[in-house]
């Protein structure tokens, strides 16, 4: 006798009650099966991201913010610092290197990082394609920005003013690709990479273009020796696109600029204590911990990750009463059927298993289809948010913790199934057949 098949039988006999108890339970399990993921591999890449930076240095504003413009790249920055009050900082004793940062462009979503050669070796990165930057307005791309844009070594495009699609281009000046990133698997892979020299000049231009038309004016009443000069200070402007950026450190200008963040590595563990609240009390600047806020941010998060838990659970908890309720009443319709089998030589406890395996085959069903479901559903919120941290989640990634997830299930369809086995194992051959 076949049991596995006779269970299989009456589950598809009621296909609409059957499916419907096992969306219910899948919905639940998809849900725990998101966050298992989003936790998992959230605060993974959010750890991996903040990898060698102790301390962040920008403009006033709200820390957290702060940390996500400057860290993860994922919010607006909090506004720019003096490159001279930049300066005087990195001379601070307890500061063992400091990586300065120039934000506010983006290509098609992407953001244009101005930064020194010193962010590529603390973040470790090697070259699959071509090499770093050397000129001004050579850039080199994260291994995602280059799937995403297409570019390949020599390819020249305009930057967007500003963190979002839409913005206008700086045209005056086209950025080259020099290099192509390997894979690194955290912030760097999504970010399009040059000097801070770049993005200064790439600014210089606007402001230039934005008051063409005063200076119009002017030109046309200039003598000969002021357009001679002109001229000179035009051959001198273009020049400076052939001089070599900085590599290291902070880059020379004559001029008054300014740089969107700072990056620190302290010296000591005493720089922990006493660095960021001499910045904080003592300078125009703000400094904020990346390990500090993410402590508070994965706080806060935690409290929506638990109502859903706690919905989860519910509709868990509603799928096994929905699977109880359907095989107690499958169980009293089919007293005479059981009957018929005892009367056939099937046992007490073939009957028990019978029940047990049509609740078995009911929940393992919805926990392989709430997996399944789980996975799609991240892959479906990660492919809608290409540019934010959630990009780095693998969605078709399958954690050990899912097995659980199919080991919580079964417990439940065997719970669910109790009260309707112990009815079938007590039927009466006797009694079902005299009421037939």
């Amino acid at each position: 006798m076949n049991l596995f098949k006779i269970s299989w039988k009456y589950l598809t006999f009621r296909p609409l009650s059957t499916g419907m108890n096992i969306f219910l339970l899948a919905l639940g399990l998809a849900i725990i099966t998101v966050l298992l993921l989003i936790q998992d591999q959230f605060e993974k890449k959010m750890t991996q991201d903040a990898a060698g930076i102790d301390l962040v240095v920008g403009a006033k504003g709200s820390p957290l913010q702060l940390i996500l413009s400057s860290v993860y790249h994922i919010d607006f920055p909090t506004g720019n610092i003096k490159i001279e009050e930049a300066k005087k900082l990195s001379r601070n004793r307890l500061i063992k290197n400091i990586i300065p940062m120039a934000l506010g462009d983006n290509l098609e979503g992407l953001r244009i990082v101005g930064t020194n050669q010193d962010y590529l070796e603390m973040n470790g990165v090697t070259f699959s394609q071509g090499k770093t930057w050397e000129l001004p307005f050579e850039v080199v791309l994260g291994a995602a920005a280059a799937v995403k844009t297409g570019l390949k070594i020599g390819d020249e495009f305009a930057s967007s003013h500003g963190i979002s699609v839409g913005s206008h281009e700086h045209d005056e000046h086209n950025f080259v690709v020099s290099g192509i990133l390997a894979p690194r698997g955290n912030v760097v892979d999504r970010l399009i990479l040059t000097s801070i020299e770049s993005v200064w000049y790439s600014h210089d231009e606007e402001t230039e273009e934005s008051t063409a038309t005063v200076d119009s004016v002017a030109i046309a009443e200039i003598d000969s020796d002021s357009l001679e000069s002109d001229q000179s200070d035009e051959m001198d402007h273009d020049g400076k696109f052939d001089q070599p950026v900085s590599k290291t450190g902070f880059p020379v200008s004559d001029e008054d600029r300014e740089v969107t963040t700072l990056l620190i590595q302290y010296r000591n563990p005493m720089a922990a204590i006493q660095l960021p609240r001499m910045i904080n009390s003592g300078t125009s600047m703000q400094a904020a911990s990346p390990s500090f806020e993410m402590s508070r941010l994965f706080e806060l998060l935690g409290v929506g990750i638990g109502l859903l838990q706690g919905l989860a659970i519910v509709l868990i908890v509603v799928a096994g009463l929905g699977i109880f309720i359907a095989l107690y009443n499958s169980l009293k319709e089919r007293k005479y059927d059981l009957a018929i089998l005892r009367a056939l030589g099937a046992s007490r406890v073939q009957l028990l298993v019978l029940i047990f395996l049509e609740g078995l085959m009911l929940t393992f069903l919805g926990a392989v289809l709430g997996i399944v479901l789980g996975h799609s559903f991240l892959w479906l919120l990660v492919s809608q948010n290409e540019q934010s941290v959630i990009a780095a989640i693998q969605p078709w990634i399958f954690l050990k913790e899912e097995l659980w997830i199919i080991t919580y299930a079964l417990c439940v369809g065997i719970v669910a199934s109790l009260i309707p086995a112990w009815s079938a194992y007590q039927t009466s051959i006797a009694k079902q057949l005299t009421k037939a």
